[in-house]
């Protein structure tokens, strides 16, 4: 187990890594100013901070009240992660559009590249992190 400082650390890292490329690509690549698109990856930090809590919040309940926390297995897990994401998809569509004053089909081309970038970013920061701060090893008697 990772202790908490090694997950504040994973997570800051992650949040100011993220921030910082989406708003120095998505400048470059969608032509707005890094101000403008680094204020909209900021926007989009806090927007999956919050869906995190509230969607899993959500979830939780439902299973509860549904399967009473039956074991979640890969059923259960791929339909947690398809409605989380278009959740956050969906959200992310307004909050591009508004930002960027741009129509929904812009932006939601705008936010389907997004999340195809952070679905690579996410696993290429963990395998890197997980070289650069490996997880301790468990004492033979944890196992």
């Amino acid at each position: 187990m990772r202790s908490l400082a090694d997950r504040i650390r994973h997570t800051l890292l992650f949040e100011a890594i993220a921030i910082t490329l989406f708003a120095v690509v998505g400048s470059w690549i969608l032509g707005y100013p890094v101000e403008v698109t680094g204020a909209l990856g900021l926007m989009f930090s806090a927007l999956a901070m919050v869906w995190n809590l509230v969607f899993n919040w959500v979830f939780d309940l439902w299973d509860h009240k549904y399967r009473d926390f039956a074991r979640r297995g890969i059923a259960i897990r791929a339909a947690h992660a398809v409605l989380f994401e278009l959740g956050l998809v969906i959200a992310g569509l307004f909050l591009i559009a508004w930002w960027l004053e741009v129509g929904y089909l812009e932006a939601l081309l705008i936010d389907i590249s997004t999340s195809a970038f952070f679905l690579v970013y996410t696993f290429v920061y963990n395998w890197v992190y997980d070289q650069v701060f490996p997880p301790p090893r468990p004492e033979s008697s944890e196992i």
